[in-house]
């Protein structure tokens, strides 16, 4: 059975449309089929993470009546599926918004997880990326700007009927003067679903020539690691992106040893005998 998940925070600026991309290409790569979907009609971001910005149907032209939802649907990295949002402010002026639940309605039986990248805050296009979806994901960061909007967004959702289902912390860095996890629980009264470290391999996968999630990119990194413990706690199936390559590293130092062990007792072997015959 399809999970539809809208991915929120009532802030800009906490990371959360990176962590649709990454959650996403985890869940992929645990074998479930997965549609993202930027909703963020105004400010679209989610293709250019996933390395797709060329896209030439877009789910404004859904919106909009003028293609199909099919047409919009494209191979991403690791085997997502995306609907990405078009950059045109034209095109954002006319959208109706509140086609999107219909839209997504349409398409979401064809997946396990179908994940709403929504616009931050609490306009009505928020509203109609929540509506959409069947549960809730807030992303917050530990300071207190931000966990009191995303209180508001979960008040938000509630009201629309769509209760959250738990807490992402991003960039973490475990400073003084960070709210603690528990806090925030008892601030949100939500389970925290997972708590993703500051990491600036993230960073860097936005400056490469060749944009790609951080997951792809650097499958170990601390930020990596926590997010596939956030996909493996929503769908409850193991994420081990990254275990052929550690996996190949370990035979090849098992087997490089060997050889040189080897090489080295081959070489003692050569020099007894060199002694023997002096």
């Amino acid at each position: 059975m399809v999970r539809t998940i809208t991915i929120v925070s009532g802030k800009g600026g906490v990371g959360k449309t990176s962590l649709t991309a990454n959650i996403g290409v985890a869940l992929a790569q645990s074998g479930l089929k997965v549609l993202l979907i930027d909703a963020d009609v105004a400010m679209a971001n989610l293709s250019l993470i996933l390395g797709m910005q060329s896209s030439p149907i877009t789910l404004h032209d859904v919106l909009l009546g003028e293609s199909n939802i099919q047409d919009a649907i494209y191979d991403g990295p690791a085997g997502v599926f995306l609907i990405p949002s078009g950059l045109s402010l034209e095109a954002y002026r006319r959208v109706d918004a509140e086609r999107l639940e219909s839209v997504i309605k349409s398409v979401q039986e064809n997946y396990d997880f179908v994940l709403i990248d929504a616009p931050a805050g609490i306009e009505k296009n928020v509203m109609a990326a929540i509506v959409a979806g069947e549960e809730t994901i807030i992303v917050t960061t530990p300071d207190s700007p931000s966990i009191a909007d995303a209180l508001k967004i979960k008040l938000v959702a509630q009201r629309l009927g769509v209760n959250p289902i738990g807490i992402i912390i991003n960039f973490a860095r475990n400073e003084k003067g960070e709210i603690k996890a528990d806090d925030i629980v008892r601030l949100l009264e939500l389970p925290i679903l997972g708590i993703v470290p500051e990491d600036p391999e993230v960073r860097k996968s936005f400056m490469q020539e060749n944009v790609s999630p951080v997951i792809l990119r650097k499958p170990n990194s601390p930020a990596s690691n926590a997010i596939k413990k956030i996909a493996a706690k929503i769908s409850g199936k193991s994420i081990e992106a990254g275990f052929e390559e550690k996996k190949q590293g370990f035979f090849s130092r098992l087997f490089g040893g060997f050889k040189k062990k080897q090489g080295t007792e081959q070489l003692k072997e050569e020099q007894d005998k060199n002694k023997i015959g002096e």
